[in-house]
């Protein structure tokens, strides 16, 4: 277990979550031994529930590294969480304005200081029907192309019946089965030293997720879609009844 080196407040989360999952979940770990002990590294995983980073974080911790969240910035303004937050070492990141570019620099330093990084790609829990992996944002695959820091794809499944996304339903049941699987890091070597064009970070992400879906069909136990699930655009803002 992850416990060497961690500050107070890091222990106390562990304390505080780790005894809840224990019973509320029965857990199949595969692939622990692909995630580095040491160093900077991106761990990549799918995203089907909102209950997976739970899962998630469990695995990491269980394979000895402490792992580091994105979450929106706002969080950090709320009174208690905020502080929490910044002591259990999650990242803050804007987006959508000029601080987005202070939000990198905070997971280079992440990464520098021999972090472990969880960027789920999708952005959010998939849209898929069945969810199975949708194609990813470039995030993941510029943060690689930057520091040169492997990229673990990950696989987690079973958490969608604790809490389903497609209809919100919440299963509070002890021993829920779930499954979470860690691969070889991703393959960049055609990308070594590439201009980080928007090309090249798409296919660089469309690797990543194609590797993620191969997982995610492993522990699902069939066949994956062919190709990647493409996210539905975006609905263009109602105006109506808009005043100028």
């Amino acid at each position: 277990m992850a416990q060497r080196g961690l500050g107070f407040w890091q222990r106390f989360a562990v304390v505080l979550v780790l005894p809840v999952l224990k019973v509320w979940t029965r857990r199949t770990w595969t692939g622990m031994d692909n995630i580095p002990r040491t160093g900077g590294v991106i761990i990549a995983p799918n995203h089907a529930s909102h209950f997976d980073p739970l899962v998630v974080a469990h695995f990491i911790y269980g394979a000895g590294r402490w792992p580091r969240f994105l979450g929106k910035a706002s969080l950090w303004k709320v009174p208690v969480l905020g502080p929490f937050l910044r002591k259990v070492k999650q990242i803050p990141v804007e987006r959508g304005s000029v601080e987005a570019v202070k939000s990198l620099d905070a997971l280079v330093e992440a990464l520098d200081d021999g972090g472990a990084v969880v960027i789920y790609p999708e952005g959010t829990t998939t849209r898929q029907p069945d969810l199975w992996p949708m194609r990813g944002k470039t995030g993941a695959a510029r943060l690689a192309l930057l520091t040169g820091a492997p990229v673990i794809p990950m696989a987690n499944w079973g958490s969608q019946t604790i809490y389903d996304p497609r209809t919100s339903r919440l299963r509070i049941r002890p021993r829920t089965p779930v499954t979470v699987t860690a691969g070889k890091p991703v393959d960049f070597a055609r990308w070594q030293g590439a201009t980080p064009t928007r090309a090249v970070l798409e296919e660089m992400t469309d690797a990543i997720m194609l590797d993620v879906q191969r997982l995610v069909a492993e522990v699902r136990g069939e066949p994956a879609p062919e190709g990647l699930y493409a996210r539905p655009a975006a609905k263009p803002a109602d105006t109506t009844g808009e005043t100028g």
